[in-house]
């Protein structure tokens, strides 16, 4: 299950998949149950800083699909291929911004258009966008989903 088809729009894009990213910490970066694969948050190496400080909303967005380009590595390496993927079902999105920033959702459609362009309706999915104040490592964005196998 390489998932041709997904990687092929992906180099449509002008994007391919990276190395999946190390760990910052003790935890896993994906977990199975069932049919559900479950992926821990991705931030993206370059993308640090603050929405709407040291960083536009249009650099948010791109940082954004960074992180979900390291999501899909995850999803690659657990699940042997991007065309395991039945659904997207879930996304969330933290953005490390200014209080006063109200484009957060605009950030996150970074992530959620990059699954949308390789998935088609696989791709849509429920979602949260969520501004703080700080990310690990000092990432701007921060996005962890969840998967349906099938």
């Amino acid at each position: 299950m390489s998932g041709r088809a997904e990687l092929d729009r992906l180099a449509e894009l002008g994007l391919e998949l990276p190395e999946p990213r190390a760990k910052a910490g003790n935890y896993l970066g994906w977990v199975r149950a069932g049919d559900l694969l479950y992926l821990s948050g991705q931030g993206a190496d370059g993308w640090n800083g603050r929405v709407g400080d040291s960083l536009t909303v249009d650099q948010g967005y791109r940082a954004a699909r960074a992180c979900g380009l390291n999501l899909l590595a995850q999803v690659h390496d657990a699940a042997g291929g991007l065309a395991a993927v039945r659904q997207v079902v879930q996304v969330r999105g933290f953005v490390c911004c200014t209080d006063d920033l109200a484009e957060v959702p605009q950030v996150i459609d970074g992530a959620s258009d990059l699954f949308i362009a390789v998935f088609g309706e696989r791709g849509r999915h429920a979602r949260t966008a969520i501004g703080v104040r700080a990310l690990p490592l000092g990432f701007a964005v921060e996005v962890d989903m969840v998967v349906q196998l099938g």
